[in-house]
């Protein structure tokens, strides 16, 4: 029954009900990680392999020749470049491969715009006082956390089935000259799981912005995890841009990071000739090179961009049933309540739920006073404040599957809990 249909007799007595079980819950003092998307030990187990192909008796000279022991190739080595070429849908040419992360290759490319612009004669983005970024919401709250560090004004813009409303993100930038990026997750979202459509993905690379040096972060931190047998298709924003000519629009970003080791994989980075000489002049004086070394494991380990892709399906492996357990649960416990929705993904790392307007926060407290951690409520908004107070990310990739049962059993009464409560406040 939904509760919005409930007596204020039956939901007195619903939430009596939920108290109590709450209460049971609270003392089998838990202690239950879904706070970020962190890879559990059987996917990391996938990858010790990494750990023996280079070794003191390996010859750590790639085939074409480069010496990964030494200084040189502040750009990354040539050799590895076509896989992160097929991650990122771009030619390898493109590519610049860094160090362990991507969000430090986005943090580095936002710097160094500050201080001077992608675009001759435009002005630094630090020298344009009242800048903006658009944040499609729910996002990424490590990518809000960069432009609110470096003083962009924040504006969100809601995300549909299809992507970010682009009917409002075409007319900002049209608009606006002060509007200086977009941040994207094209494929599964974080955290609802979203790919872009085509006809998302054909209007990014059609937009007309009034800033000169406007860009598009496309941070494709999730272009390979699927955990369905039904995968998303995301088509490539290069290509499209290719035909609209707007080549110097997108920047592109990924890295194995939930691929291999968290902390130890390699990040890479992409964009038009203009775009990769102005911010490799930055690298130049900022790195000598980067973990060759690390690049050649990861070269050695996959061979290419198949055997890269055959990995991921031992991961999808390891996710589904997590993935499976946590959509089960909130099939079977919430969804005849009608206090909460949330969407299905076919990848990522994250399952996104919109409770009851309002209790977002309650929920939160609630898990975390039962040894449930989950991510803050709000943090999938820019500054941190979801203006409904509803949204909450699940990350299941982290405990075990007998764990997980725990911790969603919790969440949902705790959803459940909260829900009463507001509307025996209302009533």
């Amino acid at each position: 029954m939904f509760y919005s249909e409930m007596t204020k007799e039956q939901l007195f007595n619903e939430r009596a009900k939920l108290e109590e079980e709450y209460k049971g819950y609270k003392e089998l003092g838990l202690s239950l990680n879904m706070a970020r998307g962190k890879p559990g030990k059987e996917q990391l187990d996938l990858s010790k392999g990494l750990l023996d192909v280079v070794n003191s008796e390996s010859d750590c000279t790639t085939d074409s020749g480069i010496d990964c022991l030494n200084y040189g190739f502040m750009d990354g080595i040539p050799d590895i470049k076509p896989i992160f070429a097929g991650m990122l849908q771009v030619k390898p040419e493109m590519v610049m491969v860094g160090g362990n992360a991507s969000l430090n290759m986005m943090f580095d490319t936002v710097s160094a715009f500050m201080y001077k612009s992608p675009v001759e004669g435009e002005k630094p983005w630090q020298e344009v006082k009242n800048r903006k970024f658009l944040c499609p919401s729910p996002g990424y709250d490590r990518h809000f956390g960069i432009t609110e560090y470096f003083g962009f004004e924040m504006i969100p813009v809601d995300m549909t089935d299809s992507g970010p409303n682009m009917d409002m993100v075409e007319k900002l930038v049209s608009e606006d000259d002060s509007i200086k990026g977009i941040w994207c997750v094209p494929k599964y979202s974080n955290p609802q799981g979203i790919t872009y459509s085509a006809e998302t993905v054909k209007r990014f690379a059609s937009l007309k912005p009034k800033a000169k040096d406007f860009r598009i972060f496309w941070d494709d931190a999730y272009c390979l995890h699927d955990v369905t047998d039904t995968p998303d298709t995301l088509i490539s924003l290069w290509d499209e841009c290719e035909k609209t000519g707007n080549v110097d629009m997108p920047l592109f970003f990924c890295s194995t990071s939930k691929i291999t080791f968290p902390g130890s994989g390699v990040a890479a980075m992409a964009g038009s000739e203009s775009n990769m000489k102005m911010l490799k002049t930055k690298y130049n004086y900022q790195t000598i090179s980067y973990d060759k070394l690390n690049m050649l494991r990861h070269l050695k380990y996959f061979g290419d961009f198949e055997g890269l892709k055959n990995h991921m399906l031992k991961h999808r492996e390891v996710l589904k049933p997590k993935f499976n357990e946590v959509i089960t649960q909130l099939n079977e416990k919430i969804k005849d309540t009608g206090i909460a929705k949330w969407n299905n993904p076919n990848g990522g790392y994250f399952v996104s739920v919109d409770v009851m307007e309002g209790t977002a926060k309650r929920v939160v407290q609630l898990c975390k006073d039962a040894g449930v951690e989950l991510t803050g409520a709000g943090a999938t908004y820019p500054y941190g404040k979801d203006p409904r107070d509803s949204n909450i990310r699940i990350a299941p990739s982290f405990p075990p599957v007998s764990e997980l049962k725990s911790a969603m059993d919790i969440f949902c009464v705790a959803t459940k809990l909260a829900a009463a409560e507001k509307l025996l406040d209302r009533k």
